[in-house]
């Protein structure tokens, strides 16, 4: 299968900035989206941002103008760079990534999540 690792969460003050990476590894063939989402207590996941192989990207409404997703095909790796930070940004953040991988002779889809990134932001 494909994992993903996530790095980059912790505590920071309001208005700060914190940036995360998320790095795919295994038989990867390609790798069509790959996304943020975030989940805070008591919340259903959300969508954050998200960014397709050639570079399209949808963000959440809340985050437009704070947050930039990018990612590095090379490297199989999605950032997401989170600036002006809010109080309200406080969430488990997960990675997300979809795509095709080789298993012995075949060619498989996946759908993978990371084990989630803590950030909070608070005073």
């Amino acid at each position: 299968q494909v994992q993903l690792e996530e790095s980059g969460g912790g505590l920071v003050q309001p208005g700060g900035s914190l940036r995360l990476s998320c790095a795919a590894s295994g038989s990867i063939l390609s790798i069509n989206a790959m996304g943020w989402y975030r989940q805070a207590p008591g919340k259903q996941r959300e969508l954050v941002a998200a960014i397709t192989s050639g570079g399209s990207t949808n963000y959440a409404d809340s985050v437009k103008g704070r947050f930039t997703i990018s990612r590095d095909n090379a490297k199989n790796t999605v950032y997401l760079q989170m600036n002006s930070l809010k109080p309200e940004d406080t969430a488990v953040y997960y990675c997300n990534a979809r795509g095709s991988y080789y298993r012995g002779s075949y060619v498989l889809n996946f759908g993978s999540w990371g084990q989630g990134t803590q950030v909070t932001v608070s005073s």
